[in-house]
């Protein structure tokens, strides 16, 4: 029997002071990307394009339209911004710099609050990076912000027929080190960019091409509390280069990279506020 006060697994309550400090994070957030110039837009629940950003469509939650086309409950936000200032809004605005303050909904009954950020037509991911980790500076909290390259995982796939993309996804570094190939063992354990260059002497020029973008991005990081993962996947679709991860005790504060939305290339982020709301709240 469902009782009438119960929730459904992985939805959402805010009450009182959980909500207080909600609201504090999305105030902090807002303020500053209003600060840089950023303008809020807020999409729709309902989605025709979640398929594009999601690697596994089981997580969508499906449903159909009045003409009983597909669609889903927004999973993900990126694809579905840039597709609406491009294609619905159009010449109605010059606005590259967009941010959003709602939820994301998996299956079969998970939501997920965020406080997005995209800027389209922007390649240099440290101008969005810079801007996530001023957001925690000023939460007052010191995730660790882990650097990677989408592309190294797609090379090396692409190198050897023993290996394959979840491989990557899934950090099988066991499989990795089964090679036995010094300079892929090297890559495994690279962590810090000080080690960065003795490593691009000795890897392939295709993936040396991609660590001197990671080592050029930590360059331009105003953000000193930083290590490196260069055999990182994410798993979402979209991501094709320079990626990020805020991390605290293996909780993701946020994650963001650059991407491409068919000749558009931009990049962006998200913060999840849910758990920097559970952090915060525990000194409460």
């Amino acid at each position: 029997m469902i009782l009438e006060h119960e929730i459904p697994n992985g939805s959402k309550l805010y009450f009182g002071q959980s909500a207080k400090i909600k609201r504090h994070i999305e105030k902090v957030a807002s303020d500053v990307l209003d600060a840089k110039e950023y303008e809020e837009i807020v999409t729709p629940v309902f989605s025709y394009h979640q398929h594009q950003s999601i690697a596994d469509e089981r997580e969508l939650i499906r449903l159909n339209d009045e003409k009983n086309n597909a669609l889903s409950l927004r999973a993900d936000s990126t694809i579905d911004v840039v597709r609406i200032i491009e294609k619905r809004l159009g010449s109605n605005t010059t606005q590259k710099k967009w941010f959003y303050i709602q939820p994301v909904f998996t299956y079969p009954t998970t939501e997920q609050y965020q406080v997005g950020v995209e800027y389209m037509g922007e390649r240099n991911l440290a101008s969005v990076l810079n801007i996530a980790t001023e957001i925690f500076e000023k939460l007052e909290v010191k995730p660790l912000v882990q650097i990677s390259n989408m592309k190294i995982a797609k090379i090396i796939n692409g190198m050897f027929d023993e290996l394959s993309i979840d491989d990557f996804r899934h950090i099988n570094i066991d499989k990795f080190l089964s090679l036995g190939i010094e300079w892929l063992n090297k890559l495994v354990y690279l962590q810090h960019v000080e080690q960065i260059d003795e490593v691009i002497e000795i890897v392939p020029e295709p993936i040396k091409v991609e660590l001197e973008k990671m080592k050029a991005l930590c360059k331009d990081m105003q953000y000193t509390h930083t290590v490196l993962a260069p055999m990182y996947y994410a798993k979402m679709l979209y991501y094709d280069e320079l990626f990020f991860r805020a991390i605290v005790n293996n909780e993701v504060y946020a994650r963001g990279g650059r991407y491409k939305n068919e000749d558009l290339t931009s990049v962006g982020f998200a913060i999840y506020t849910d758990t920097i709301c559970e952090e915060l709240s525990k000194g409460k």
